[in-house]
């Protein structure tokens, strides 16, 4: 069996990052990375704003090329689905009927974008943006004056209105809560960046969320709304979140809740099974609770967490989680998690559209979202390590210098 070697799950960025990490830890063994989609891994983070705004082009986004693989001896299985696993044997078994052994099993499946079963949902021209392929979909159909309806005003769908918007496409975006972004960033953020997208010319309606689609010919035409109104439509984009994929891992008995539960190691209740990213529910040492996380930065660092555990060096996960959302000319870097209820303190002019929002739970800093500051963001990335080191006072004073009291950590 120690020939088997490190069998990864899923080509996406945490898988690509197990592999290469694996071999940077000087790790021997054989590695074999397998994913359903075709091609090579790639990039995820370009197909909401370089790529579909036609700056880059797929060879572009690739994580690396071909040679790497060779180089680096990394098999990577291309368009192939893992359809069983078992851990009694140490094998998968993958939709083509072939199987392989594994010494070690890493599941970085990711997540699919959730697409609610509503009438005409199957009617051409209603679209997710979760893959290359869909990227490419879309890309092809975002024509100027076409009218597109995204329902769903959380990342994905505010970056692809931006850009609609710039190829000047009509644009309206239905929210089900009562502002943009509510589940991710505080109402001061959100707000303005939904006004920022106003500005350019789209049109919101918030509490509004889509019950139906009408068609003609097999493609949509118009979205009918949950107020009874219907909204013509010549393309559709949903953007209402994704579910993690943990199919493959609840049929071997794996524990599973809203992601596959994995200890401060990122280990699953099978200790020769490991899972990252998107698709893991993993404890967080400045959460009070486990956290399931859709970030790239976040699923990289799963990933080189459990390539050094592999390759010898047995640390537990602790990394401080980081996002980013480009929008048009607006930048929103976020560090940390914070909950609904967490206060939020403003540091700078929002006029300006160059501010910051601190967040704190009883008087512990949880998070800090930054526009346009990029000297904020990585001071912040700092001081979340010790987040009782700055007060909601400080936080809101502009004279304290934030990168004098990171450094003093």
């Amino acid at each position: 069996m120690q020939d088997a070697g490190v069998v990864i799950v899923g080509s996406g960025q945490g898988g690509f990052q197990v592999a290469a990490s694996l071999r940077d830890d000087n790790y021997a063994g054989p590695i074999t990375l397998i994913g359903e989609e075709p091609g090579l891994p790639y990039q995820r983070p370009p197909l909401s704003k370089s790529f579909l705004s036609s700056k880059a082009q797929p060879g572009q986004i690739e994580l690396r090329p071909a040679a790497f693989y060779a180089d680096k001896n990394i098999k990577v299985i291309a368009s192939q689905r893992v359809t069983t696993i078992d851990r009694a044997t140490r094998r998968v078994t993958l939709a083509s009927g072939a199987s392989l052994p594994y010494r070690h099993l890493v599941l970085a499946t990711g997540a699919r974008a959730r697409m609610p079963a509503i009438p005409g949902a199957k009617l051409r021209g209603i679209v997710a943006l979760r893959t290359l392929t869909d990227a490419k979909v879309l890309l092809a159909q975002m024509q100027p004056g076409r009218r597109v309806v995204i329902v769903g005003a959380g990342f994905i769908g505010l970056e692809v209105a931006v850009i609609a918007r710039d190829k000047e496409l009509d644009v309206r975006v239905l929210e089900f809560t009562d502002r943009a972004l509510k589940r991710a960033v505080s109402a001061t953020s959100g707000d303005f960046l939904a006004s920022a997208l106003t500005q350019r010319g789209a049109k919101f309606s918030v509490n509004t969320g889509a019950t139906g689609y009408t068609g003609s010919g097999g493609r949509v035409t118009g979205v009918i709304t949950s107020q009874g109104e219907s909204v013509m439509a010549d393309l559709v984009v949903i953007g209402i979140g994704v579910e993690p994929n943990v199919d493959l891992a609840r049929n071997t008995g794996l524990q599973v809740q809203d992601g596959i539960v994995v200890n401060e190691r990122l280990i699953t209740s099978d200790p020769l099974i490991s899972a990252i990213g998107d698709c893991a529910r993993f404890p967080a040492s400045y959460s009070d609770s486990s956290l399931r996380l859709e970030s790239v930065q976040n699923a990289v660092d799963q990933a080189r967490c459990v390539a050094a555990r592999i390759a010898g060096k047995d640390e537990p996960y602790a990394k401080v989680p980081w996002f980013w959302s480009d929008q048009g000319v607006n930048r929103l870097q976020i560090a940390g998690v914070a909950q609904a209820d967490d206060c939020a303190v403003l540091r700078g002019d929002i006029a300006t559209a160059k501010f910051s929002v601190f967040r704190f739970r009883a008087g512990r800093l949880t998070a800090v979202e930054s526009i346009n500051s990029a000297g904020d963001h990585m001071a912040s990335r700092k001081l979340l390590a010790n987040p009782a080191c700055i007060s909601p006072e400080q936080a809101a004073d502009t004279s304290v210098k934030l990168a004098a009291l990171a450094v003093a950590l």
